[in-house]
Parts: structure tokens; C-alpha cells; sequence
């Protein structure tokens, strides 16, 4: 039994609380500050049969990106540890995408004590409220001190930032932040028979004023009465009940957009369904799979004269579409032509409405009690078929032109990398490029999971998010894992190829589309300004990936037939296939096949 300290007890009671709250996750950056939280994590992790998984990275962005991607793959909080100082604002960029996405940090923060900050000490800044309004809330722990009160105090202090980084309090998920200020000592002695007893063995021994021990059972200190199950909205009130209560009168003319984390695909599917509307689903929404949903829809959206002759009554609206702009012109011209427009919340006070057309806001629990067609109608399927008939025949115009030829051209490595996968796996994909060239190519399909940073759109941390998705994905019994990234976001990330021998490796396959810079600017405005593009938005680097991973000790492989893919994919551990592209080449091939898919869909009409 070690010497327990104030810090030392705090921080073995804080871990035995959060792991009976249901903490299975913790990523830990190492630092000093820090010393009790890690010693404390080590111990329970170490234990035999434990609940607990420790992840160690060196680097602190990319900590907190794994633990992202473990959260929002494994849908309950982690939590990320570090020191004092500017190791905390490196967690910044994954607790905003966090917040806006809804995915559950705990971000543990330690910190200098306070009659340290202010004056200079060293590593020792201004960590009060860090995060701002990025986190669902903010608790400055106080520094930890052995007398009576302080058992109850630390055990409902965890299971508070627990309920509300999980939404069981009735909020919506997201991140949470403990700023922990410690004393030394900050290491726990050596076994001393006079020693207090450590936290956690209810014993009160060598002076400690209080027991230290949790609830009988392994219980947590507070529980939450009609705590939400996962998937289940924590929205609005169901009061919205169903298209009756809303007042929707019954339209055939419906469509679905569910954008990234939509709170209820299958329940948008049954609505679909149920109703015979067309589902304009992005690949990280979950709603991609079954007859309703359409793979070529972008290109419907941004054909004029389809649109004009398909104009909908009714548009319900879930999770963050974003991925174009045709997207948004769709909503505000069906807005213009007098559609009503429900948005299904993702949380209280949290629903996406970008072009500010929405009509009604209804929580996503209004899926399940929603009658679709009043009276038992039955639709006759003509709007959903001629929706079907268009999506059909661009999908064959564009899949004609990719397949002609055995180049892997980036469009045609993200069609055939998701449809290479098995049932069961994993796919995650990078913001810019990769996520749209999905959402252009992806022919709809089940078994397959799509993940996306789209919270905040950036490029911050993805092999860290995407190992973290694949861990949670693979302990939960999920099969292989791939990331789908451009040459920039696997460099903005290169920290995260690094983890020492002890630590535990996804089944990842890092597939990179090497274009030598930010391929997506050569889409944007931006390209119309050649002098200084190149420079200041192409970015072109050079890079050596293949030096990348011999640095990290993995393979890496370079790939040019589309035929190899399938073979490529196979192998153990975190990998990484480069498809070498060029950009140029890569935007007059966009502009083809919207050609190729506008004159298909005109066929059609």
C-alpha cells in the first residue's frame, strides 16, 4: 500500500469515482503536474480484469484527438489528462470539435496551485475557464486537502462532470473540463505500515479524518433518474409528438437530409419508408444505407432544371448537412417556394439551421411516434422513383467515366476504398476533399460505419481521432478499420503515428491521397488568383511519407492501380497506402464527371 498524500488521495478517489460513473477509456499526456492523476490511472489499469484502458501519447493534440475518436466511436466519455500550462491549450482544438459535435471529453486539466499562479512560477498560466463556452461546464477543483468533507466532495464532483459530459444530467454531450490544481508532494512514498490507508479502502487508518471509500457495490455516488440511452435524443420535448401535432399537413412531395451525426438514422430510414421520400444522406450521418437513400444526390442538386421540376412540400432536416453548397441552396429555395422545413435537434438548444429556413425544430424522439401517412395511405411512389431514376442514371454517367482505365484517381479511390471494405468495418474520413469525394461517390450501402471530424471541419488530429475510433470500434467487437486523409491532414497529424511499444494498436489502414497540397482551394474561388495560389492556399510541400513511417516503424506502401486496392487494404496494425494524384488533373476530372452526371440526369427529364 503506498503513502497517500492530499494529492495522491484526490486523485485515486477522482479515478475510482469516474470508473464506477462508467469510465472505460483514459488518455494520458505526461507531465509532472500531472504525476498523482497518472500514477493513479496506471494502477487501476494495471490491475487484474480491469475496466479500465490507458493510452499514453507524447504529444497532447494528439492525446486529445484519440480520445475524441474514442468517444465518439465507443459513444460514452473518455477522458484526457495532462499537465499545467500549455500542455491544457493543446487540447483546445479537439474540445471545440467536441462541443459542436456533441461527443463526451472528460478533459482533466492539472494545474499549478494558487499561490503559484500570478507570480511567474514556472509552467504556470491562466487555465480558469479555458475552453470558454466550448464546454458543457467547468469546475476549478480546488487544491486538495486531508480533512473531512472531502471523500463526499471529490466522488460528486466526478459524477457531476460525468452526467453532464454524457448528457445523462439531460443536456446534450460534449465536453467537459476539471481544472485540478495540486500541492506537493505530487508521488505517493513507499508501503509504510503507519501510512494513511490509500483512497477507496474505506478504512480511516494513520490519522486520514475520513473514510475514502465509494458507495457499496461499486455504485457511483449519484445516479441520474431517466438517464438517456445512447442514440436517444435529450432534445426538445416529444411534445412536437408526430406530423399531426405539428400540424404537417400530408405531402408525397418529402425529402430526408440527414447531415453528420444525425441523432436517429434508422428512424429517419422507417420515415422514409414509411412515407416513400428520397434520403439525401451525407456518408457520416449513418442514414447512407437502404433503397430511400440516393449516392449521387449532390449531382441532383445542382442540376437547375431537376430541381425546378422537383420541388418538395416538405424537407425534414437531421444532424449537420454541410458537405456543399448546392445543400444550402436547396434549403433556401425550397424555403422560397413555401416548404415547411423541420430540423430534428440534436440537443437542447442545438440544431443546425445554417440558411435559417427552418419552420419547426422537433427533437429526434418525434421520429418514433410519427405516422407518416394519415389515414394509412399508401403513396403511390411516383415522386420517389423519378428522384431514384435521376440519382441512377448520374451515378452510372460518373461511374463510367472512373471506371475507364486503371488510374486511381482520388474521386474513384474513395468510391472503391469504402466499397472494398468488409461488413463490419470502419471508415473514417478527413474534412475537405476526402468527406466530398465520399459524398459524391459512396454508393449506399450497409455494414459500413463513416466517421467524420464535421463538428468544426478541421484537420486537426485525424490518425489520432481515427486510431481512437478504431480502438473503441475493434474492443467492441467491430471489424477493420481505414482512414481516408489528404497529404496535409496526415501531416498535420504526424505526431500520431507515434506510441511506444506498451501501447495498443486498431487494425487501421491509413489511406492517403497525396495530391502535394490543399487539393480543396483548387475547387474554391481562391484558384481564379494564380499568383499567389500556389504559395498561399496549394501549399505544396514535398514530403516523403514513406520516410514518415520508417520514422514511426510502419509500413507504407505506394499505390497507382485500382485494381492493387483490394490487396493493398489487407495487413495488421496501423499501415499507411499513398496514392500519389495531382491536383490539376484531379479538378478538370470533377468538372467532367458533374458534366458526365448533369447530361445523365438531363436524359432523364
Amino acid at each position: 500500500m503506498r503513502t497517500v498524500n492530499p494529492s495522491t488521495a484526490f486523485a485515486v478517489t477522482l479515478v475510482d469515482e469516474l470508473i464506477r460513473c462508467g469510465l472505460r477509456e483514459v488518455v494520458l499526456a505526461p507531465g509532472s503536474r500531472s504525476a498523482p492523476l497518472a500514477i493513479a490511472l496506471f494502477d487501476r489499469a494495471s490491475e487484474p480484469g480491469s475496466l479500465l484502458r490507458l493510452h499514453v501519447r507524447i504529444d497532447e493534440r494528439s492525446a486529445s484527438f484519440l480520445a475524441l475518436g474514442l468517444a465518439k466511436a465507443g459513444g460514452r466519455p473518455v477522458a484526457v489528462v495532462c499537465t499545467s500550462g500549455t500542455a491544457a491549450a493543446n487540447f483546445h482544438p479537439a474540445v471545440i470539435e467536441a462541443d459542436e459535435s456533441g461527443v463526451p471529453l472528460l478533459v482533466l486539466t492539472a494545474d499549478r496551485p494558487p499561490e503559484l499562479r500570478g507570480t511567474g512560477a514556472n509552467q504556470a498560466i491562466d487555465q480558469i475557464k479555458l475552453y470558454g463556452g466550448a464546454v458543457r461546464w467547468f469546475a476549478d477543483a480546488g487544491v486538495p486537502e486531508a480533512r473531512p468533507g472531502m471523500n463526499a466532495y471529490w466522488r460528486s464532483l466526478a459524477c457531476r462532470a460525468w452526467s453532464a459530459a454524457s448528457g445523462a444530467d439531460g443536456g446534450f454531450p460534449g465536453p467537459v473540463q476539471l481544472n485540478l490544481p495540486l500541492r506537493d508532494p505530487l508521488v505517493p512514498g513507499l508501503p509504510d505500515a503507519a501510512a494513511p490507508a490509500a483512497a477507496g479502502t474505506g478504512a480511516a487508518a494513520g490519522g486520514w479524518p475520513e473514510s475514502l471509500a465509494g458507495r457499496p457495490g461499486g455504485a457511483p455516488w449519484n445516479r441520474w433518474a431517466g438517464a438517456p440511452q445512447p442514440g436517444q435524443s435529450t432534445g426538445p420535448e416529444p411534445a412536437l409528438g408526430g406530423p399531426g401535432t405539428l400540424g404537417l399537413p400530408w405531402t408525397e412531395r418529402g425529402v430526408i437530409v440527414a447531415g453528420d451525426g444525425a441523432a436517429d438514422p434508422a428512424g429517419l430510414l422507417r420515415l422514409a419508408a414509411a412515407a416513400g421520400w428520397p434520403v439525401l444522406a451525407e456518408p457520416s450521418s449513418g442514414a447512407r444505407q437502404g433503397r430511400h437513400a440516393l449516392g449521387a444526390y449532390q449531382y441532383l442538386l445542382e442540376h437547375p432544371e431537376f430541381l425546378a421540376a422537383h420541388r418538395p412540400d416538405l424537407v425534414i432536416c437531421a444532424g449537420r448537412p454541410g458537405l456543399s453548397r448546392g445543400q444550402t441552396a436547396f434549403a433556401r429555395q425550397a424555403a422560397a417556394d413555401g416548404a415547411r422545413q423541420v430540423i430534428l435537434a440534436q440537443g437542447p438548444g442545438r440544431w443546425a439551421d445554417p440558411a435559417r429556413t427552418a419552420t419547426d425544430v422537433a427533437a429526434a424522439i418525434w421520429l418514433d411516434g410519427a405516422p407518416a401517412v394519415p389515414g394509412g395511405a399508401v403513396p403511390d411512389g411516383s415522386w420517389l422513383g423519378r428522384w431514384q431514376e435521376a440519382d441512377t442514371a448520374a451515378r452510372r454517367a460518373v461511374d463510367t467515366m472512373l471506371d475507364t482505365g486503371g488510374e486511381l484517381t482520388e474521386p474513384r479511390l474513395a468510391r472503391d476504398l469504402a466499397a472494398a471494405l468488409p461488413d463490419g468495418a470502419l471508415l473514417w474520413a478527413a474534412s475537405s476533399l476526402p468527406i466530398r469525394d465520399l459524398d459524391r461517390h459512396l454508393a449506399p450501402r450497409d455494414g459500413l460505419r463513416v466517421l467524420a471530424s464535421r463538428g468544426a471541419s478541421g484537420i486537426d488530429g485525424l490518425i489520432s481521432s481515427a486510431s481512437g475510433a478504431a480502438l473503441a470500434h475493434q474492443a467492441s467487437g467491430g471489424g477493420p478499420a481505414a482512414a481516408l486523409l489528404g497529404d496535409l491532414a496526415f501531416l498535420h497529424d504526424a505526431p500520431g503515428l507515434f506510441a511506444g511499444p506498451d501501447e495498443a494498436r486498431p487494425d487501421l489502414v491509413l489511406v492517403v491521397a497525396n495530391n502535394d497540397g490543399g487539393g480543396i482551394f483548387s475547387t474554391l474561388e481562391q484558384a481564379a488568383v494564380p499568383g499567389p495560389f500556389e504559395r498561399v492556399f496549394g501549399t505544396p510541400h514535398g514530403a516523403r511519407l514513406g520516410g514518415l513511417a520508417a520514422a514511426a516503424g510502419i509500413g507504407h506502401t505506394v499505390l497507382a492501380a485500382a485494381a492493387d486496392l483490394p490487396d493493398a487494404l489487407k495487413g495488421d496494425g496501423i499501415r499507411i497506402v499513398e496514392v500519389l494524384a495531382d491536383r490539376a488533373a484531379g479538378i478538370t476530372l470533377r468538372q467532367r464527371l458533374g458534366e458526365a452526371a448533369a447530361a445523365a440526369i438531363t436524359a432523364r427529364l
